[in-house]
């Protein structure tokens, strides 16, 4: 055999090895983007409220603190950058226990406490942080989402990053 048809050989070999990996991957981030959006947009859908579209540099710094989250166990919102702010939901779970689905319905399952008017004046209970999250799902200005996901040690975490970020007081959501 010579060494043209070796190369071309362990070429080959080495495709057909990482193709299955690389489509897997590719697949795996395409339906992951695919159903956050889905979630997202169904919701804002039903609210009369424009769809949002997915951003890829929203994604990366999601990713990047989703890694953070998952590696030092900390679960709280990043420090906010005065020149491009972001909304930002976070969510962690029991690792391995929670679908997708569920992770992102937690968020939009804050509606039943949601009450027409301005924020932070728009929970049934009183208090902004049980209707945080989806008032920034829903908030009519938001137009681009990004979010990743990281496994720690014991637990899931998914992060969304928004732009235009929601929750201004004194605005209404939708």
């Amino acid at each position: 055999m010579s060494v043209r048809t070796l190369k071309r050989t362990l070429t080959v070999a080495l495709l057909a090895t990482v193709a299955p990996i690389l489509v897997s991957a590719t697949s795996t981030a395409a339906e992951f983007e695919a159903t956050v959006l889905s979630l997202h947009n169904r919701e804002r859908a039903g609210l009369g409220v424009a769809p949002l579209q997915w951003n890829t540099a929203l994604a990366q710094s999601a990713q990047s603190w989703a890694n953070h989250l998952a590696a030092t166990g900390a679960f709280e919102h990043a420090a906010e950058l005065p020149s491009n702010p972001e909304g930002e939901n976070l969510w962690e779970g029991t690792k391995g226990a929670y679908r997708l689905e569920q992770r992102v319905d937690a968020w939009i399952r804050e509606k039943r406490f949601f009450k027409p008017g301005t924020f932070p004046d728009n929970s049934t209970t009183g208090n902004v942080e049980d209707v945080g999250h989806y008032t920034q799902v829903a908030w009519r200005a938001t137009s681009k989402v990004g979010c990743a996901q990281a496994t720690g040690l014991h637990t899931d975490v998914l992060v969304c990053r928004y732009s235009n970020a929601g929750n201004y007081v004194g605005e209404q959501a939708f």
